[in-house]
């Protein structure tokens, strides 16, 4: 822990971004908690909600080829504070659904924000190496990836109760107003120094960002190892659960931000735990804890009580699995692909979490319980773990 806070003392630019997250990520929180239970408000059909978790993934998917181009072509700060502008509009956007006439505007709403906020996010993780050094770049994913747990933690459980006292409108003015806040320390960010590597036309940007993934097939194991990660994306799962299997028990918006809340509880505290821990002869030991923990949730879940404990070890090792990942992504890359590789791993990570959305709802109308559905999910992580023992064995990894 006194690394991470030496980290954020030293290195500003990574403290004002650090900032901008922890705001940012906590208010997104009850959006996303709002969306849900204004959907299960208004009868929404099974199809509705597992496609509005899906379309959170989509659009990383579908632009995540421009969006790389953009990273490496402009200066970061200026997309940033584009970036975040839209995301800022969306949000405000959504207190005009009242409906399921408007489910259409909800699901332009979400994959305008997703979209620009997963370039926000590519634009940031681009900048990360060429501000930090290889050992502080490991902490700093792993930073991330507590901030994140933190904001979850705080933002969906909070969010709620805040709906069940406050209303749904109120928590969407509320992630609105801390999105207007993040603009001062958007303000104070210096990174003028960071400039394109490459001014050259889109179109061969692209074709060289291709031929570079074919050229290094190592980046491309490493960005489908980190995809695994995406398998964690049960939004769906648990939107069911609230909605069949514990409606009874609690309001809707209650059992959602409890079962995350419980989640996040490991995703906070593991990674400092398993940081020690962490290099590349231990992380398939990672992926095997990751789908055992799943499958100790699935055990648990005919009982809200025993779920809340069971997702603790569902999520303790997640933030690692996702924080190493990507620093083994990060530090195998050359400075000038950052933005290209760093979208295109996004394009496979969303379109794993996507897929494993409509999966979800999926099995669920063909008759599988969710115990079913989440033992499957934990067993993807054993072929993870197999996929990493090839590629360690076949590639040399820095």
């Amino acid at each position: 822990m006194k690394e991470y806070l030496k980290l954020l003392k030293d290195e500003r630019n990574f403290r004002l971004l650090s900032t901008i997250q922890l705001m940012c990520y906590f208010g997104v929180w009850f959006s996303h908690t709002g969306i849900f239970t204004l959907l299960i408000s208004l009868d929404a059909p099974v199809w509705a909600l597992t496609l509005s978790a899906a379309m959170a993934f989509i659009p990383g998917v579908v632009i995540a080829p421009f969006s790389g181009i953009l990273v490496d072509k402009f200066s970061p700060k200026p997309m940033l504070v584009i970036m975040m502008a839209v995301e800022t509009i969306s949000v405000f956007m959504l207190l005009f659904i009242n409906s399921l006439d408007y489910l259409w505007l909800l699901l332009l709403i979400i994959f305008i924000r997703n979209g620009v906020g997963g370039m926000y996010f590519q634009v940031e993780m681009s900048v990360l190496p060429k501000i930090l050094s290889k050992e502080s770049l490991k902490l700093a994913n792993e930073i991330h990836s507590i901030i994140w747990a933190v904001s979850y933690t705080a933002g969906i459980g909070l969010a709620g109760v805040y709906i069940h006292f406050f209303g749904i409108k109120s928590a969407f003015l509320l992630d609105g107003a801390l999105y207007l806040c993040s603009f001062g320390f958007l303000y104070l960010l210096k990174l003028d120094e960071l400039k394109p590597e490459f001014i050259e036309k889109p179109l061969k940007m692209l074709k060289n960002g291709l031929k570079y993934l074919k050229e290094n097939r190592l980046i491309v194991h490493l960005i489908f190892l980190h995809a695994f990660v995406g398998i964690t994306a049960y939004d769906a799962l648990i939107a069911l659960l609230a909605d069949y299997r514990y409606a009874n028990l609690l309001s809707t918006s209650l059992v959602i931000g409890l079962l995350n809340a419980s989640r996040s509880i490991s995703l906070m505290f593991a990674p400092a735990m398993l940081s020690k821990f962490m290099n590349k002869k231990t992380l398939i030991y990672i992926y095997i804890g990751q789908g055992l923990g799943i499958i100790i949730w699935a055990l648990s879940l005919q009982n809200f009580y025993l779920a809340l404990v069971g997702i603790v070890f569902a999520g303790f090792c997640t933030s690692s699995l996702w924080s190493y990942t990507y620093t083994l992504l990060q530090q195998n890359c050359q400075k000038g692909f950052y933005g290209r590789v760093i979208a295109y791993n996004d394009m496979v990570f969303l379109g794993f979490s996507a897929l494993i959305s409509f999966a979800i709802g999926f099995l669920y109308e063909l008759g599988l319980s969710v115990e079913m559905i989440a033992t499957f999910m934990g067993s993807l992580f054993f072929v993870g773990a197999f996929y990493y023992h090839v590629v360690s064995k076949r590639y040399e990894i820095r």
